[in-house]
């Protein structure tokens, strides 16, 4: 290992135009000390006590994202480490382990504190490198709370895609296998030589019955009584398919429908006709929930493009402010309805358009969404309500959740960056932070106003900037 020498120190950026005799008073002041591979030098959450100067080696910073410890990057010699003047962070963020033997030099909190009342050039050096460490830091944090709201984001719309696809892949295979058994069908029922009328007779009542516009709504109890209520009526006509039953009752066939249906074609031709009604009121059925999947998938991908405003240049326009809220809601609701968490959206029918950046406030909606979510987890359930008005010549959105309340000494804080609440891993401090400059960008304004069983946050949008 080679000696702490002034033009060691002279070597770190920061302390290039550093006097020489201050950079000797930091080594007078302060303690080498060599590192083997594997020891660390500081641990989440250890309490500063030096500043640390890498003169050799090499160190690995890791930080905790989630329930994983990840490795953001690598320390080198020139990297000035712990307190640093004037800075209020007093506890480290970072992991950080040795991965080839170093020297650091330690110069302890009081000695700096001393210097910077002796030296302007080492505090200015010292003051810089926090300055640009916090940069670092706060770059960091924005993307890695970026990338953590749209892991969650993709991890819920992943769920929600999987459902409808898994529903169209299903049906298309259940599908198929109809179609192939349609000439044999064909078959039967053309070999009966029905008579024309009867059959249009019974083309007719079979859509009357289909066409009905109040089909009623049953329970799963319901529903399984009537299944088998269809399923005796079709045995004894010697028809065994208790699937048949089954979209009977979906298509809100009744018993005396199917009485009247019998009447029609000669008694020889029951059964095969039967045959053939079951097999185009289960490729109806099909066809519909193939359409209201791929109808679901569109929406999703619909909510998507909204979401991120994908199609739109980056200047402020017009928009409704409903579509975001919106869009929101249905990118999150694999969490909502994971959360037991009932929506009542309270929206005013005459909302004006509002200039604005409908991607940046879409993050707004997000963060304040998502927060609500996690606060009213404690209950098991909760109830979230969104209003919006007019107010003058500004949009107000007013999202409620009766979670427990935000306590009244924090609430001054939670706007403050890398401030949470939340369990180490599991917020990263800046969603709100991320709320307010993106409001005060648009020259609007969120507050707050909480009590236990209510927290309101209250969004306030000009409708025009000028």
């Amino acid at each position: 290992m080679q000696q702490c020498t002034v033009e060691l120190l002279k070597s770190f950026e920061p302390l290039s135009e550093v006097p020489d005799d201050q950079l000797q008073w930091l080594l007078d002041n302060g303690e080498c000390r060599e590192f083997a591979v594997g020891e660390t030098i500081f641990e989440i959450g250890d309490t500063f006590t030096a500043t640390s100067f890498l003169l050799e080696g090499k160190f690995s910073v890791y930080i905790q994202q989630g329930n994983q410890i990840n490795e953001i990057g690598i320390s080198e010699p020139g990297t000035i480490s712990g307190y640093l003047p004037y800075s209020r962070g007093k506890v480290s963020i970072v992991r950080v382990i040795c991965i080839q033997e170093a020297l650091v030099m330690s110069v302890p909190i009081e000695n700096i504190q001393k210097a910077t009342k002796m030296y302007f050039e080492l505090t200015e050096a010292l003051v810089h490198t926090m300055i640009t460490r916090v940069r670092f830091a706060t770059t960091r944090q924005q993307q890695y709370e970026k990338m953590f709201a749209l892991g969650k984001l993709s991890a819920g719309l992943a769920h929600e895609l999987n459902n409808p696809a898994a529903a169209i892949g299903r049906n298309a295979s259940s599908l198929a296998e109809l179609l192939n058994n349609i000439p044999k069908i064909f078959k039967q029922t053309a070999g009966l030589k029905l008579d024309h009328g009867q059959m249009e007779l019974f083309q007719e009542r079979l859509h009357e019955i289909i066409d009905r516009p109040d089909k009623p709504e049953l329970s799963m109890l319901e529903k399984s009584a009537k299944e088998d209520e269809f399923t005796d009526w079709l045995m004894d006509q010697g028809i065994n398919d208790y699937a048949f039953a089954e979209v009977l009752v979906y298509d809100g066939f009744t018993i005396e429908d199917l009485e009247s249906l019998a009447a029609i074609p000669p008694e020889h031709a029951l059964i095969p006709v039967f045959k053939w009604l079951s097999y185009h009121l289960t490729t109806s059925r099909i066809v519909k929930e193939i359409e209201e999947a791929s109808s679901r998938i569109s929406e999703l991908v619909g909510a998507v493009k909204n979401f991120s405003h994908m199609d739109r240049g980056g200047d402020k326009q017009y928009i409704n402010i409903h579509t975001g809220l919106e869009s929101t809601l249905t990118m999150l609701n694999y969490k909502i309805k994971k959360a037991n968490v009932e929506i009542v959206a309270d929206f005013a029918h005459d909302l004006p358009l509002a200039k604005a950046l409908a991607g940046e406030l879409n993050q707004v909606w997000t963060n304040i969404i998502d927060n609500a979510i996690d606060a009213m987890a404690v209950n098991g359930k909760g109830i979230l309500t969104i209003n919006t008005k007019k107010e003058r010549n500004n949009v107000v959105v007013t999202i409620t959740d009766n979670g427990p309340g935000i306590p009244e000494e924090i609430s001054s804080m939670i706007f403050d960056p890398f401030f949470t609440t939340k369990d180490i891993g599991e917020g990263t401090g800046l969603g709100l932070d991320v709320v307010m400059r993106i409001i005060e960008q648009h020259h609007g304004s969120v507050k707050l106003k909480s009590e236990p069983g209510k927290t309101s946050f209250f969004v306030c949008i000009p409708i025009d900037e000028k």
